[in-house]
């Protein structure tokens, strides 16, 4: 089997900076499993490692796309496994990193998500009923057939509905029992999954500090930027959380000070689900990012105990 490398966890927590740190002692190259990062000109919002900081190690799924362009899960795994094959031809390691775990969940099981016109007809008429007779009544229709997964997803967050809808017709199983259907799920890769943590007090401090910096950095500049190409929130690249909250401001209905709030506010919810989610997961290795030997040591002696690494 070919190998395959994942670090994964809850945003702000230094998934990037380790992945690049293994990358350089294992001759790997990095995939990003991130909904965003595959936009141009969205680098501030997105947390995007730029290119003096990658070391030289290559990047994939990263500055590949037009904010105009639509990404979706059945996108990301054909990407995803285009890269895995360049990446396997030019005999280095490919390490999945990203903390979005229905991606890297699509990946390291191999989930058939062929795109057809069915996905594509359920997913324009759940925007258009989302559209036509709200967010809510689309809420209703995820109750029925996902009630767990309704009572965790506002029924104003259109981007999570539709996914979990989409996820139920895909696979006939509820989003929320994904740990069940995985359970029973064998990977083509002889792999490591490893999910980075930290007291989850520190992360959400270290969120509030990135979000300061990405306002300093100029993340309302950047907004606008795109805002004056006619980007607004009607396109998929404008939901990520930063993006939403900023376009609020300039239409001015909300003051600067109230979105970083509730940037703030809504990226530690996030960091709350993707931990939420990881826990369900089965083969994960955990790594507290405070211990007391270094992190890629750590992740090395795995690797080298499994036989994806020789050392």
């Amino acid at each position: 089997m070919r190998p395959l490398v994942v670090i994964a966890g809850p945003t702000a927590v230094g998934k990037s900076e380790v992945s690049i740190k293994l990358a350089a002692k294992i001759g790997g190259s990095i995939i990003s499993a991130d909904s965003m990062q595959v936009y141009r000109g969205m680098d501030i919002g997105t947390a995007k490692v730029r290119e003096e900081e990658r070391e030289g190690i290559p990047h994939y799924l990263i500055d590949v796309l037009e904010p105009q362009d639509d990404f979706n899960i059945v996108r990301f795994k054909e990407m995803a496994d285009e890269a895995i094959d360049d990446i396997a031809k030019c005999k280095r390691i490919p390490i999945l990193v990203g903390g979005t775990g229905f991606y890297i969940q699509s990946v390291l099981y191999d989930i058939d998500f062929t795109p057809g016109d069915e996905m594509t007809d359920y997913r324009q008429e759940l925007s258009r009923l989302i559209e036509e007779r709200g967010s809510l009544y689309v809420h209703e229709m995820l109750a029925k057939v996902d009630p767990e997964a309704a009572k965790k997803i506002h029924h104003n967050d259109s981007r999570r509905l539709i996914r979990a809808l989409e996820y139920h017709k895909q696979t006939g199983m509820p989003i929320s029992g994904h740990n069940s259907e995985s359970s029973r799920r064998t990977s083509p890769y002889d792999f490591c999954y490893f999910v980075l943590n930290d007291d989850r007090q520190k992360i959400y401090e270290r969120i509030d500090r990135r979000v300061d910096r990405m306002i300093e950095a100029g993340l309302v500049r950047e907004v606008k930027s795109l805002m004056d190409k006619g980007l607004d929130k009607n396109f998929v690249s404008m939901h990520g959380l930063g993006y939403k909250e900023i376009i609020d401001h300039l239409e001015g209905k909300i003051t600067l000070d109230e979105a970083v709030y509730i940037i703030k506010r809504d990226t530690r919810h996030f960091a709350k689900r993707q931990l939420t989610w990881f826990k369900r997961e089965k083969d994960v290795i955990w790594i507290d990012i405070n211990d007391e030997k270094d992190i890629v040591d750590v992740m090395l002696e795995h690797l080298s105990r499994k036989g994806i690494i020789n050392e």
